[in-house]
């Protein structure tokens, strides 16, 4: 599918987006990043009406399955990437145990600078990849995905043993995990 086809046209749709760190840089080995992804998350449902059906987070990209209440998703996911771009450079700067920092910077500086509408550095690549979800076959098969991710990867032998993801939430079937969710299945 040609990059023309990924856009989030529906604006009231639940979607299935993935967004990865420029360059596919590992920054979410940290828990201090990871946790600024999670806080943003949850600004954004409890300011801007985002709604979580599944996540996960990463070394270096995100899924989330979402949708928005009063706000278009396109607004709520700018506004989620703008801020912890920013955030995110900051605690990679003031990080004083950092010892990926001027080899990370410089990455997030030079693909800055290949893009107008950076002011200085890009954390995110630019696309999120939105496939909207129209059947609940395709749900299904979206958040097995997501949730088996760190696993397939190795970190965890069991799905639900990964805290990053709403994984645990679908297994135990109920509200556990960090960040809130509504149930698709």
């Amino acid at each position: 599918m040609s990059k023309a086809g990924y856009k989030i046209f529906d604006q009231g749709g639940l979607y299935y987006v993935s967004f990865a760190v420029v360059a596919w840089v590992d920054v979410f080995s940290r828990k201090d990043y990871r946790d600024i992804v999670i806080e943003s998350l949850q600004h954004c449902q409890s300011e801007k009406g985002l709604v979580i059906y599944g996540w996960c987070i990463m070394s270096n990209h995100a899924h989330l399955i979402i949708s928005a209440k009063e706000n278009n998703v396109s607004d709520v996911l700018g506004d989620f990437k703008k801020f912890t771009s920013k955030k995110i450079i900051k605690a990679i700067k003031d990080h004083p145990g950092e010892s990926r920092k001027e080899w990370m910077l410089k990455i997030f500086k030079k693909a800055g600078e290949k893009n107008s509408r950076n002011s200085e550095y890009q954390f995110w690549q630019q696309d999120n990849q939105p496939k909207i979800i129209y059947t609940p076959e395709f749900a299904a098969q979206k958040i097995e995905y997501i949730h088996n991710n760190p696993a397939e990867a190795g970190i965890v032998e069991k799905a639900e043993e990964y805290i990053y993801s709403s994984a645990r939430d679908y297994y135990y079937g109920k509200q556990c995990g960090l960040l809130k969710i509504e149930f698709l299945l």
